[in-house]
């Protein structure tokens, strides 16, 4: 077995054990009845950042089904450091999990909260308000040295930067959801990684 195909099953395995995750905590968190209005994200978001993750997940599904059809994005990268990659790729599924286990019925996939919304503080939101955002920047980086492909990297973190421009959005509705005890939680969390020491 060649190392393509090795780390192609590695990253399979991965797959298979988060997707039906990510499904199950998706389809939890819907309410019947209740729409989310991800126009209010923004034109520009909205046009780009869904788009830009389809191609990305296309990529990796191509990558998945015949290592060789992405042969044209590929790099050569060390053994070791694809290795890297797969341990990346566990790490963020264990965050994500985390994620999601934490948030509940309040997942959403815009900037939008529910009519049921409520504030969470705990779990990986103790330290940081968009571990959601980490664990996505961390499976980009996780399956784009895994499958040693530069499409998958540029794709994803173009995604990526696209959900760190889009927080700000979601910040303000949060901080109009939630007046003060949302101030307060900013003032002792970091957005993406903890805060050393809280603002006073």
């Amino acid at each position: 077995m060649n190392d393509d195909q090795t780390f192609r099953n590695a990253l399979l395995v991965f797959t298979v054990i988060m997707f039906p995750i990510g499904v199950y905590h998706r389809l939890r968190s819907r309410v019947a009845g209740e729409t989310l209005d991800r126009r209010q994200e923004g034109l520009f978001i909205l046009a780009t950042l869904r788009p830009l993750g389809l191609i990305n997940m296309i990529g990796l599904i191509a990558y998945l089904i015949n290592p060789a059809s992405m042969a044209w994005s590929s790099v050569p990268l060390p053994a070791w450091l694809r290795w890297t990659g797969v341990g990346l790729c566990a790490g963020a599924g264990a965050l994500v999990f985390w994620t999601f286990r934490r948030l509940g019925k309040n997942l959403t996939d815009t900037v939008v909260t529910r009519r049921d919304h409520t504030l969470v503080m705990h779990g990986p939101y103790r330290w940081v308000r968009h571990p959601f955002y980490d664990s996505a920047a961390l499976l980009t980086l996780g399956t784009s040295l895994a499958a040693a492909n530069w499409f998958v990297f540029v794709t994803g973190a173009l995604a990526v930067g696209l959900l760190v421009l889009r927080t700000r959005i979601e910040e303000e509705k949060l901080l109009a959801r939630f007046g003060g005890d949302y101030r307060a939680y900013v003032g002792r969390t970091g957005r993406f990684l903890p805060r050393i020491r809280p603002n006073r």
